[in-house]
């Protein structure tokens, strides 16, 4: 599989600090960012990441919305129900 680009917002802030703890915890980089206005987020903090396998092992219950970056572009992959 191919190292995707992911930018996750979520509900809380303590909810981005949780699953940036759990990414590195499976050896996962991540960093903070500020969620891009178009994105928008309840909380304004997001977590972008590379990740190479199914994306879908490390959705949490933490996740507003994931996004995946291509070329600039973001496109919408998760959303919470």
């Amino acid at each position: 599989m191919s190292n995707l680009e992911y930018i996750a917002v979520f509900f809380t802030h303590l909810g981005a600090l949780k699953y940036d703890k759990y990414l590195k915890s499976v050896s996962t980089r991540s960093e903070f960012m500020p969620v891009p206005r178009k994105l928008s987020s309840n909380c304004g903090v997001g977590v972008k990441f590379n990740y190479t396998e199914d994306i879908n092992k490390i959705i949490s219950e933490d996740i507003e919305k994931l996004f995946s970056l291509d070329d600039n572009e973001y496109k919408l992959i998760y959303t919470c129900e």
